[in-house]
């Protein structure tokens, strides 16, 4: 940002807020960055982080990483989302059965293999759905895995270790961010 002549503190303020994995305060932490009158909301934290943030405002610009914009309806195409907002779409939620299928291959001698989930968030059904779908498909036990904090997450490893799982795959499992600029 320097380089383009913004420095932190003297023409420009950014303005951090973190739902801390609990997606249930992101419309609360979105309204307040709208009615500090910020210039841009930059959501971080997923699909779940910029729905809130396009339920709070029809004209700050916001900007977003979303694993389907488009099918999760926050613009309308990604060529031409429209609206107030923009940003970039990481397919991480629709390439989750594929990295199950390619895991199997990396390790055909994998009976089982365990899926690692946060249950806050609110794609992590549909991903174990078609998770499962493509575990049936390669002929693997799916076991599931949910956590939501540091030690749920240790004790979802000793579970992977004493069901003897083969391989391992993380899905949506990272609390939603969002920042703010003003100049």
């Amino acid at each position: 940002m320097s380089d383009a002549g913004w420095i932190e503190g003297q023409n420009v303020a950014i303005e951090y807020r973190s739902a801390e994995g609990r997606y249930d305060r992101l419309p609360s932490l979105a309204a307040e960055l709208v009615d500090r009158k910020v210039d841009v909301i930059v959501a971080a934290g997923g699909t779940p982080a910029t729905v809130a943030a396009k339920s709070a405002t029809s004209t700050t610009p916001i900007v977003f990483t979303s694993s389907d914009p488009v099918g999760s309806g926050l613009v309308a195409s990604l060529a031409r989302p429209g609206g107030n907002l923009t940003g970039v779409s990481i397919l991480t939620i629709e390439m989750m059965p594929k990295r199950l299928e390619l895991l199997s291959e990396l390790v055909p001698q994998a009976s089982m293999i365990a899926l690692l989930v946060n249950p806050n968030n609110p794609t992590t059904e549909g991903v174990i759905r078609d998770v499962q779908d493509a575990a049936r498909a390669k002929g693997v036990e799916l076991c599931v895995l949910k956590a939501r904090t540091e030690g749920e997450i240790d004790g979802a490893f000793a579970t992977l270790v004493q069901l003897r799982a083969g391989a391992l795959v993380v899905g949506p499992i990272r609390s939603s961010t969002a920042s703010a600029t003003s100049s």
